[in-house]
């Protein structure tokens, strides 16, 4: 099957590249980037051995529909989308926190909250909630970037007190989470979502703030089906989840977790096919329309043509 694994691009005005886990950067005359979503797939903080068709595109032009349903919100880096795989952005001299905003009790706050903690990142969390409650209000779970190893939580008083973002900035930075948050929930429950939580990244050039990399994906965001949610946590019953967790699923019951010794299972054709329609089924859940495949299935060639094609005429 026909999928981006790599790239090996070389533009015209290039001067940097960086391959990700799964992103291709291309860096254009220290102004542009050029970013190609591959079809890798990584779990566990293992990049998995085989290219999922479709996934990229997936990522790429759900992120590149809620930058653009949300510009009225925050600018955003993007300037051109030349291919369902690849985006063209400003480069902004990126904020040193992400910004996450959880609406419920989930993930890693759940697990904070199992162990008795009733503070997150200084956010105060009452008492009596259980896994997948919705929260008061949406409550802002900062964490530092780092640049080796694991992003950390940290608090609003720390990230000022250490000067990680001014106060002028940072006063900016939670009042377009909480707008971007609520866009993104009403636009969620449109599609008979939840999004539960989510994370933004930030950027600058000069004094404007931008909004970059991808934001709503699910890659990037927590997702609830809306249609049995008060049944499941009345019974104390999982929540149905909008997530790449099938992979892991998968990966867990053939013995892989990316611990050391372990092996990643046989991705056969089957598998690859039924994780790519997966993504596609994500797609037309969250945005509501039809998956449209490219005509043109040589995807490197087109990729780098539109690409191309795209910086000429910035």
């Amino acid at each position: 099957m026909n999928a981006i694994k790599e790239t090996h691009f070389n533009f015209p005005g290039q001067t940097a590249f960086y391959k990700g886990k799964v992103r291709d950067v291309y860096t254009i005359d220290h102004k542009y980037l050029a970013m190609v979503v591959t079809d890798r797939i990584s779990a566990f903080d293992v990049v998995l051995p085989e290219a999922i068709p479709y996934k990229g595109q997936v990522l790429n032009q759900i992120a590149a529909r809620f930058l653009e349903a949300t510009a009225d919100i925050v600018p955003n880096w993007v300037v051109a989308v030349p291919d369902p795989s690849a985006t063209i952005g400003r480069i902004c001299e990126p904020f040193k926190v992400e910004m996450v905003i959880r609406g419920y009790l989930a993930g890693h706050a759940a697990r904070e909250y199992a162990l008795g903690k009733r503070q997150v990142c200084g956010e105060v969390l009452p008492e009596g909630l259980k896994e997948n409650d919705i929260l008061p209000e949406p409550i802002i779970t900062p964490t530092t970037k780092a640049s080796v190893g694991h992003d950390e939580d940290i608090s609003r008083a720390d990230i000022l007190a250490k000067g990680i973002v001014s106060e002028q900035d940072y006063v900016k930075l939670e009042a377009y989470t909480k707008a971007l948050f609520k866009r993104g929930t009403e636009i969620a429950a449109r599609q008979g979502l939840i999004l539960v939580d989510t994370k933004y990244e930030f950027g600058k050039i000069g004094d404007q703030i931008y909004l970059i990399d991808e934001i709503h994906t699910p890659d990037s965001s927590r997702y609830f089906y809306a249609d049995g949610y008060a049944e499941r946590q009345e019974k104390g019953e999982p929540q149905k989840q909008l997530s790449k967790e099938f992979v892991r699923k998968w990966l867990i019951e053939n013995g892989f977790q990316g611990k050391e010794g372990q092996v990643v299972p046989e991705m056969t054709p089957e598998i690859v096919s039924s994780i790519s329609e997966r993504y596609i089924e994500l797609y037309e859940k969250i945005t509501g329309e039809t998956f449209v495949k490219p005509e043109n299935n040589n995807v490197i060639s087109r990729v780098e043509t539109a690409i191309s094609n795209a910086l000429s005429n910035l």
